[in-house]
């Protein structure tokens, strides 16, 4: 296996210290893709590894970087509902607003998925409540589909 395998296998199990040694071996390895092109940050976001994705992020990884599919380490937090994280990556500077190939936001996801929390920090530093996906559905619409009471309040009191 090469480092950009054992920095990805590494980054699933969680395992701080073999990424930070890797990435003091390799500076650049931080901006590496797999084979679905999520980086690093991603997938350390993905599977909620708060500390790897803190350093990830002060070695310089990307935090709007985008997989194949357009989404960014922001957008996977939002439906896996890692608020913590997603407060790390907003404060580094995110964008709350980009738009994935599926016309998805995070804040739409975070109504889909009914969290709240995520939703009211993404309001809070501007995400857009008006912007719809490629089904032509806002996120409000997502929570009205979901039932998710709590949610729609938020989202109608920011239209």
């Amino acid at each position: 296996m090469d480092d950009k395998e054992i920095l990805f296998t590494e980054i699933r199990n969680g395992n701080f210290k073999k990424v930070s040694e890797l990435l003091e071996k390799n500076a650049q390895l931080v901006r590496i893709r797999d084979e679905r092109g999520s980086t690093p940050l991603i997938l350390a976001t993905y599977y909620g590894h708060a500390a790897i994705a803190n350093l990830l992020l002060e070695k310089g990884a990307s935090v709007d970087a985008t997989d194949g599919s357009g989404n960014t380490a922001l957008m996977g937090v939002c439906f896996k509902g890692f608020y913590e994280i997603a407060k790390t990556l907003v404060g580094a500077g995110a964008n709350v607003n980009v738009v994935n190939a599926m016309g998805s936001t995070c804040l739409i996801y975070a109504a889909t998925f009914n969290k709240l929390e995520i939703a009211r920090l993404l309001l809070d530093h501007g995400a857009n409540v008006h912007t719809k996906d490629a089904r032509g559905q806002k996120a409000l619409d997502h929570a009205e589909s979901q039932e998710a009471t709590e949610m729609i309040a938020l989202l109608t009191s920011y239209s």
